[in-house]
C-alpha cells in the first residue's frame, strides 16, 4: 500500500446510554502519524448500521441538543417496523439516514481543518451495542 493511503481502526466503547463520542483527538493523533504533514482528505466511517459521525460542538450543550432532536425525530416507541432488541431499537436503524455513517474531512499541513468550535463525533443512540469501530483513512 503507498504512503497516500493509510487507514487505522479506532475500538469506542460508547456505554449503555445514547452517546456523543468526541473523535477529535483520536483524528489528530491519526493524522500526526499518519499524514506526514502533507494535504489531503481524512475520512472518518463508522461500519454500524445504528450509528454515525456528526461534526458538531461539544462541551456547550450542542451534543445533548443532537441526542434531544434525536428523541423529537426518532421516537424510542413502538412504530418501528425493525423491533428485534430494546424498545424503540427500530430508530436506531434510521438514524443512519440522518446523522450519516462517515464524514469525509480536509487536511491541511497534516493537520484537520475544523472550524474552531467544530469537533468529530461518533453519534450512538444504539443502546444494545456499546462495542463499536471507527475506521480513519488519510489519503493524501
Amino acid at each position: 500500500m503507498s504512503d497516500a493511503f493509510t487507514t487505522r481502526v479506532l475500538n469506542i466503547t460508547s456505554g449503555s446510554t445514547e452517546a456523543v463520542v468526541d473523535l477529535t483527538r483520536d483524528c489528530e493523533t491519526f493524522l500526526r502519524e499518519a499524514a506526514g504533514g502533507r494535504d489531503g482528505l481524512l475520512n472518518v466511517f463508522v461500519p454500524h448500521a445504528t450509528a454515525g459521525v456528526a461534526v458538531l460542538e461539544t462541551g456547550a450543550g450542542s451534543d445533548e441538543d443532537l441526542i434531544a432532536a434525536l428523541h423529537t425525530l426518532l421516537p424510542a416507541d413502538d412504530r418501528w417496523q425493525h423491533r428485534h432488541g430494546s424498545p424503540g431499537h427500530g430508530r436506531d436503524h434510521v438514524l443512519p439516514a440522518i446523522v450519516p455513517p462517515h464524514a469525509t474531512l480536509p487536511v491541511i499541513g497534516g493537520r484537520l481543518e475544523l472550524g474552531t468550535w467544530q469537533s468529530v463525533c461518533l453519534v450512538d443512540t444504539n443502546k444494545d451495542n456499546p462495542d463499536r469501530t471507527v475506521r480513519l483513512s488519510f489519503l493524501g
